[in-house]
């Protein structure tokens, strides 16, 4: 299935909020590695793949609803996770 789409796409990781008037909010990672949430995706890390964001959603806890996002192409140039 790799093949349909050789092209690596950047993403982000965003998590929900169960409450309905709740904002999104995006992973943000610091100099150090540590994670916060940020509700302006222009903050949010950047990686440089959706299987890279989908790796780190997937190490957080499942309480916290993460997924990882195709980044939008409207949201500024950000350094990116290798």
């Amino acid at each position: 299935m790799s093949g349909l789409n050789p092209q690596h796409h950047s993403a982000v990781v965003a998590r929900c909020d169960p409450q309905p008037r709740a904002r999104d909010q995006y992973l943000q990672l610091d100099a150090r590695g540590a994670a916060m949430w940020v509700e302006d995706p222009g903050a949010a890390t950047v990686f440089d793949s959706m299987r890279e964001a989908t790796r780190a959603a997937l190490h957080l806890s499942p309480g916290l609803r993460a997924y990882s996002l195709p980044r939008a192409a409207d949201i500024p140039c950000l350094p990116t996770v290798h």
